[in-house]
């Protein structure tokens, strides 16, 4: 799980931008059959094998396909494939390690076959050591693919993994999709060429007409797309860093849709007359981070006494306006795999103070906790380009106050907070007690790379440095079991250990705000992707 944390920490950066740039195209009333949609930051590029945030991939899922995408509910819903492979019709293998996929008939824009081969390519120019991929999560699992004909992909797996269909050009969070051969197998190198900039062939509902860089994207309708006519004629996306200046077109109607607004503004947005909130569920959360390598952490009882000491639901009231859902463990209550018998940990000042001083730790003159001559004095960091995180900083250091913990508030930017160890990243080098962060992930509740000892940076996303033998062993069940019910009671285990250990504290399960005109009709984004049935939107 690589580009679902960067993903969300980019978007969440540039929520706040100070910039005022203001695009040049404008229209006050609607144009029936136009759709115009801000986005907050610059796009770098138009070829999704280069993507990185979730910008790209909705641009991307304008105009290129997966295999496999997913409807509202995160149910996987099959687009270039004819069906979803399971063990039941024979896509997966009795033995895990053959996955095969048939194509439906599809054509690029240019009348060319989507085949079989262009999905074995793609899988081989992501895997090329050259290419600027920000993740090879899942595609790194596969030994071979083998295309006997056109329209069938047999896939052959290092070893079994469960999450494979729903992260092999699907919606897992590095959503990839399939890119046509027969334009770009010509290049030994992606990341510089003329298709990155103008990709004039596409498979997807719209195609590329122009891009005005720092201004404006433009896509047409593609009226031979395999899965229908577009309903859309175009689709204008408008580049728009300050989201003060969206809110404000929008009230005016000279937009239709602020992509991924900040919840920051909700009060700003919620009352616009002509509009209304979509909310989309995705699989992601906000967290409090515990460092298991700091000696003062490594007493679950400590641990345990943060989590009494936050109230969750102040937190909720004031930052996201009640608009959110207190999180158990970090799985979602609407994702199949969520364990309905956790009980979210309330605030409980007194618990807090019994269980440091059941730990050894009693309160000095100044009412810190004090053990061995050590105060209880830990440091928060966080990004300080979120203005949510800014405020839940300081409430978080009140509330630990009263149970007689000491925070110590350090901000960075989150280039520097989120980067790989090897780039001098915060996180992954463990130089922090507590993180004030987030994670948006995929379809799939796969939350190994987070929580198993084999993923310690940096070779994962394990930068608490939890390691658990009990763990590891129910996340191989859960990886390498394909039948849902073996793998939902894993799940099950994985959160009570969770709960159990807390190596993190979840605050609230994340829910997407998309503010759009009353006119748009058709708007039904899954948990990973807004745009993954764009051919069935209206205006």
């Amino acid at each position: 799980m690589t580009r679902g944390r960067l993903i969300v920490f980019i978007a969440i950066s540039l929520a706040f931008c100070g910039c005022t740039r203001v695009s040049t195209l404008g229209n006050s009333e609607t144009e029936p059959g136009v759709l115009r949609v801000a986005i907050q930051q610059d796009v770098k590029s138009l070829n999704p094998l280069l993507g990185t945030t979730t910008t790209d991939n909705f641009i991307a899922k304008l105009l290129f396909e997966p295999l496999l995408s997913a409807d509202d509910k995160g149910e996987p819903v099959p687009i270039l494939a004819s069906s979803v492979p399971t063990l039941e019709n024979g896509g997966v293998s009795a033995d895990g390690l053959t996955i095969t996929y048939h194509l439906r008939p599809a054509r690029w824009n240019d009348g060319v076959p989507v085949t079989s081969h262009d999905v074995k390519w793609t899988w081989q120019a992501i895997m090329n050591p050259v290419t600027n991929v920000i993740s090879r999560h899942v595609y790194d699992d596969i030994a071979s693919i083998d295309t006997p004909d056109d329209r069938t992909v047999i896939v052959h797996l290092m070893k079994k993994f469960s999450p494979f269909v729903n992260s092999f050009f699907a919606e897992s969070d590095s959503p990839a999709v399939v890119m046509p051969a027969h334009v770009l197998a010509r290049y030994s190198n992606l990341n510089e060429v003329p298709f990155n900039q103008a990709p004039t062939v596409s498979n997807g509902p719209f195609t590329f007409v122009e891009w005005s860089k720092g201004d404006h994207i433009t896509f047409a309708a593609n009226p031979h797309f395999f899965l229908g006519a577009p309903k859309l004629k175009e689709v204008e996306v408008r580049e728009i860093p300050d989201e003060n200046t969206s809110v404000n077109l929008l009230r005016t109607h000279d937009i239709d849709w602020i992509f991924e607004a900040s919840i920051h503004n909700y009060q700003a947005i919620s009352g616009i007359p002509g509009t209304r909130i979509v909310w989309v569920n995705v699989n992601g959360y906000e967290n409090v981070g515990l460092n298991l390598a700091r000696p003062l952490l490594q007493d679950v009882r400590v641990r345990r006494a943060i989590a009494y000491a936050i109230d969750k639901q102040l937190l909720i009231n004031t930052l996201t306006y009640g608009q959110t859902t207190i999180a158990t463990e970090d799985l979602p209550n609407w994702i199949w795999a969520f364990n309905p018998n956790i009980h979210p940990v309330l605030r409980d000042v007194a618990k807090a103070r019994a269980l440091l001083a059941e730990a050894g730790w009693t309160p000095g003159p100044d009412g810190i906790m004090r053990k061995n001559g050590v105060r209880l004095s830990l440091e928060l960091v966080s990004n300080n380009s979120n203005a949510t995180r800014r405020q839940a900083a300081v409430q978080l250091q009140e509330m630990l106050r009263d149970a007689g913990i000491e925070i110590a508030i350090k901000f960075f930017p989150g280039q520097q907070l989120f980067a790989p160890a090897g780039m001098g990243g915060i996180l992954q080098l463990g130089q922090y007690d507590l993180t004030l962060s987030g994670w948006f992930a995929g379809i799939d509740p796969d939350n190994s790379t987070g929580l198993m000892c084999k993923y310690f940076p940096p070779h994962g996303w394990n930068s608490i440095r939890y390691c658990n033998p009990e763990m590891d062993a129910a996340q191989t069940v859960a990886l390498e079991s394909y039948d849902r019910p073996t793998r939902k009671a894993a799940y099950f285990k994985i959160q009570e250990l969770e709960a159990r250990d807390v190596p993190e504290i979840f605050l609230w399960w994340a829910r997407q705000m998309q503010p759009i005109s009353d006119g748009f009709k058709g708007f039904d984004p899954n948990p990973v992707t807004e745009s993954w049935n764009a051919w069935q939107w209206s205006i």
